[in-house]
Formats: structure tokens, sequence, C-alpha cells
């Protein structure tokens, strides 16, 4: 197995902030297909309950990702990028991510499993809003080809 066992465990320092911006939650849900109008529309989603628009699910991968940009930036990890595909993804919220939601996120390797020269790598991504309180943890598994 190239990637390093010592991984798992190790926790990343939690990002910068991330402020989730009307437009950006727009291009995304654009992006993505999302057209219900909570993704568009501020006043489709107040008239939901939230303070602007609701951000489709998998926009978390925007926060995720600079956690995951620490773990293959890792020196000594054996996870090269040129032999990287990501396989798999779930999120699990506790509450949407909204415009102005103000989100960190702090990863966690939680496995490897080898397989041939390869592995897998699972990591969580915690990521909480500006008063510490959980967002979404959002799942990683990225499967990562042994050297020939």
């Amino acid at each position: 197995m190239s990637v390093n066992p010592e991984l798992v465990g190790r926790t990343y320092p939690p990002t910068a902030p991330y402020l989730v911006g009307r437009e950006k939650v727009r291009e995304f849900a654009r992006a993505v297909f999302a057209t219900d109008p909570q993704h568009h529309e501020p006043a489709a989603a107040q008239a939901l309950g939230y303070a602007d628009v609701v951000a489709p699910p998998t926009f978390a991968m925007v926060i995720q990702d600079l956690t995951l940009q620490q773990l293959l930036a890792e020196p000594g990890s054996g996870i090269v990028l040129e032999r990287t595909v990501h396989a798999e993804q779930r999120f699990r919220y506790s509450r949407p991510i909204v415009a102005g939601d103000e989100l960190t996120a702090a990863l966690t390797v939680t496995g490897i499993r080898a397989f041939g020269k390869g592995a897998m790598v699972t990591s969580d991504a915690e990521i909480t809003d500006a008063g510490g309180e959980h967002v979404v943890t959002a799942t990683s598994v990225l499967l990562v080809g042994g050297e020939e």
C-alpha cells in the first residue's frame, strides 16, 4: 500500500472562514441543475423560513475541498493526485447551508483500506458555522492507485 497508514486519526487545522455568497449559491445551483426557487430567489427562501438563498446539498463540497487540499498537500502521505479518483461522497446535515453563513471545516482521516497496490482513504470534514454549531459532516472516499 502506497498510502501512509499513519494518516488514520489525523485531524487537520480548521480552514479559514468561508463566507457563503448569494451569487456563489446561485452559480452552484445552476451548475448542478438545482432549479428550485429557494436556491435562486431570496423571497422564495425567506418564505420557507431561511434568511437568504439555500445552497443545494452538494454545495458542502466547496468547503470540504479546502480540507481535502490540506490532505493532498501532506508530505509523506503517499497520496499522488495523478493516481487519485474521488470515489464516494456522503453528507450528514444538521441544517442547510444558507447565503451569509460563515463556515469553517476540519478534516479527520477516518480510515484507510488497502486493496492491491492501492488504497481507499476515507475522511470526514466537520463543517461548522461562525457560532461553532455543526452544519454538515461531509464524508469523502478517495481511491488511490498504487505505483506500477
